[in-house]
């Protein structure tokens, strides 16, 4: 484009931002694809494939790697969840609860199974709780034990996700309830909180991906050989063999489930926004 200042013959040109956003996207491409090309050129794939991709190891993984290690974190996972949820759900009413000790106490449980890294509550549960209670085995044995870890954990934040979704249901929900001779507790329990739930089924289930991959801490609670999930039983292999497919394949079957999850919580969470 011409500008009426400029000297006769000279032309100027200016790029719009459409233009220079595309320049720009263009250049993060070019860069992106360099980089991957400088790592394929300067990567050891031999060694690569000699350390993590052994196919004879592989084959040796199966089918115990399924019927025990993946079944095992799925059960662990599944325990875990069940027993949070239910928790959750107990502190998200407390939390909500007029009587304030019953507020004080969901709010101190909160703040401290969150800021506490999960590791410590594995290391509580599987230490402190036999000496603190001699005598006392928590049903269940190790699934018992990784259950009662993880569902502390996931409680803490499943009682604030329950809770923001009982607040989000709309006040007259409970009004118009009340009015038809519902008590308050009748009320919250036949109306308030499936409607709660329907709101924060995605955030749930992201929660059931995390409790899927804090199941590895498991092997701090010490487990025999049918009770390793998936990261014991790579490890364990692992320094068997001095040599790391193991892992890799261990790291593949979580993949097989997380992968799938997350693409659920994807499709609730669009779901939802389509709703609102």
């Amino acid at each position: 484009m011409d500008r009426p200042d400029a000297p006769v013959g000279v032309v100027t040109s200016r790029l719009t931002r459409r233009q220079r956003r595309r320049v720009w996207q263009g250049v993060q491409y070019a860069v992106f694809v360099a980089v991957l090309v400088v790592v394929a050129v300067l990567a050891d794939w031999d060694r690569l494939r000699n350390q993590f991709a052994q196919k004879d190891l592989v084959l040796r993984l199966f089918p115990d790697i399924l019927t025990i290690a993946l079944r095992n974190t799925v059960v662990y996972t599944f325990s875990g969840f069940v027993f949070g949820l239910v928790l959750g759900l107990v502190v998200a009413m407390m939390r909500l609860s007029s009587v304030a000790p019953y507020r004080w106490v969901a709010g101190v449980y909160i703040e401290l199974f969150r800021g506490l890294p999960a590791l410590l509550i594995f290391i509580f549960v599987g230490v402190a709780v036999p000496l603190a209670f001699p005598g006392t085995e928590i049903p269940g044995g190790t699934y018992g034990k990784v259950a009662l870890g993880l569902g502390l954990v996931a409680a803490a934040y499943m009682a604030e996700t329950i809770r923001a979704g009982i607040q989000a249901v709309p006040r007259g929900q409970m009004e118009a309830a009340r009015s038809l001779g519902f008590s308050h507790g009748r009320a919250m329990v036949s109306v308030i909180i499936p409607q709660a739930f329907r709101i924060v089924i995605p955030p749930l289930t992201n929660e059931l991906v995390l409790l899927f991959k804090d199941s590895s801490l498991v092997l701090f609670l010490g487990v025999t050989l049918e009770e390793r999930e998936l990261t014991k039983y790579g490890r364990d292999l692992a320094s068997e063999t001095a040599n790391s497919t193991p892992i890799l394949v261990a790291g593949l079957c979580y993949l097989l489930v997380t992968v799938p999850l997350s693409f659920v919580v994807r499709r609730l969470e669009a779901r939802a926004d389509k709703a609102t």
